[in-house]
């Protein structure tokens, strides 16, 4: 029987496919600490999850080796979607909310299949937290990713070491496409020479030192709020005001790093402060948010001179920006569609990616062929150039416009910005 992690002809021809368009769906992609990545070893990926399939889509892309997933296992439940997440070397794995037979009768094999995925130095990513949740936290750890990883050590943990490492995602926005992505790989956990040294430990305490491990180095690795934290809105609303969007990707995330960590300071020192502080910025929230006001408007120093550049844009971009929508109207239609169908608005960027794959190439397809046989070469040529970058300019000028008119309402509001 063929293993999950062998070579498939389709599969192979189509990553190069979507490795591209995940490229496109964001303005800014990178992938740091790759260096922390064992060799000669067999390796687990824990990883924060807070962006449905677009987390498993930006692992995958980050380069071209060989990826297996695994996923909770009620979404195995349909035949052919089964079929089509083997095909896309994911594979399930049930919890207690499953049902206890589904446990009991599928995990053993599933756990088997994942220790022999590693054992062929094939890379494994797990999300641990088992849902996603579009927060800057953690919910506890569930154990299959340990399980796993002990299982694999116990079959040849003796041939090589078997680590897991910390996967940190880090979206500049869970909900807009074209946002940011910044995946950051940490120190390994090296689960052969961890369970070396609980020998007299039984499995459970060594799980459990494992699970607390690794939520300790994923919290290091991400803009973390602690998840008991009662006033998370408030303190990532003044994290965003006081860091900031400049720099890299990297300097904005230690900047947030550091923000949270001064919040949580101040509220340890002088509680009482705190609760009025966060109470007021609660407050001013909910009032930002009723008038449409981005919280990047409150975090500009000169906000006349950005209304002013940005007017100036708006006027020259406006004409391009009106040609990309007709352009590209069958996609932002269908997005549009699809999206408001769903109650979990977390799924927003999955489908705003699906649609633009299997959309774009069509209409890039037809833009050839009509040009091409219609316009002299010269011109047909240029009207294939726009249709490729089209729907991207269409997406970042319309976010360029949804922050200009929302710089221009924080100008103006002197009340809020008194508050």
């Amino acid at each position: 029987m063929a293993k999950i992690q062998d070579d498939n002809i389709l599969y192979t021809l189509l990553r190069p496919f979507i490795d591209h368009h995940l490229r496109k769906a964001f303005r800014r992609y990178k992938v740091v600490g790759q260096e922390n990545i064992p060799h000669n070893a067999a390796c687990i990926f824990g990883a924060n999850h807070t962006n449905t399939l677009m987390d498993a889509l930006v692992l995958l892309s980050m380069n071209s080796e060989k990826k297996v997933f695994i996923a909770r296992g009620d979404i195995f439940k349909k035949p052919f979607i089964a079929k089509l997440m083997h095909f896309c070397r994911i594979l399930p794995i049930y919890r207690i909310r499953d049902g206890f037979k589904s446990v009991k009768d599928n995990n053993a094999e599933i756990i088997d299949k994942a220790a022999d995925v590693i054992h062929d130095n094939v890379k494994l990513f797990l999300y641990p937290e088992a849902t996603h949740r579009t927060k800057h936290s953690l919910r506890q750890l569930s154990k299959g990713i340990f399980h796993i990883a002990l299982e694999a050590n116990r079959q040849f943990g003796h041939e090589k070491p078997v680590y897991i490492v910390p996967t940190g995602i880090e979206y500049g926005d869970y909900f807009r496409y074209r946002s940011t992505a910044l995946i950051s790989f940490g120190k390994p956990i090296n689960v052969t020479e961890f369970v070396d040294q609980h020998k007299d430990e039984n499995e459970a305490v060594i799980m459990n030192g494992l699970r607390d491990l690794l939520a300790e180095r994923l919290a290091s690795m991400i803009s973390f709020v602690p998840d008991n934290e009662t006033d998370y809105e408030a303190i990532w609303e003044l994290t965003k005001i006081k860091s900031g969007l400049k720099g890299s990707l990297e300097e904005r995330l230690q900047r947030n790093q550091k923000t949270i960590k001064e919040i949580l300071d101040f509220k340890e020192r002088e509680p009482e402060k705190a609760e009025k502080l966060f109470e007021k910025v609660n407050k001013f929230i909910k009032k930002r948010k009723r008038k449409g006001i981005s919280v990047t408007s409150v975090t500009k120093k000169n906000i006349a001179a950005t209304v002013l550049w940005k007017t100036l844009v708006t006027i020259l971009g406006l004409p391009l920006y009106a040609a990309s929508a007709v352009a590209t109207l069958p996609i932002w239609l269908v997005t549009m569609i699809l999206k408001n169908s769903f109650k979990d608005k977390a799924w927003g960027n999955t489908v705003s990616f699906a649609v633009e794959t299997i959309l774009h190439p069509i209409l890039m397809l037809l833009c050839i062929i009509l040009t091409f046989c219609k316009l002299p070469w010269e011109a047909a040529l240029a009207s294939t150039v726009f249709c490729y970058y089209s729907y991207m300019y269409f997406v970042d000028f319309g976010e360029f416009l949804r922050r200009w008119m929302s710089d221009v309402k924080w100008m103006f509001n002197k009340k809020l910005k008194d508050f």
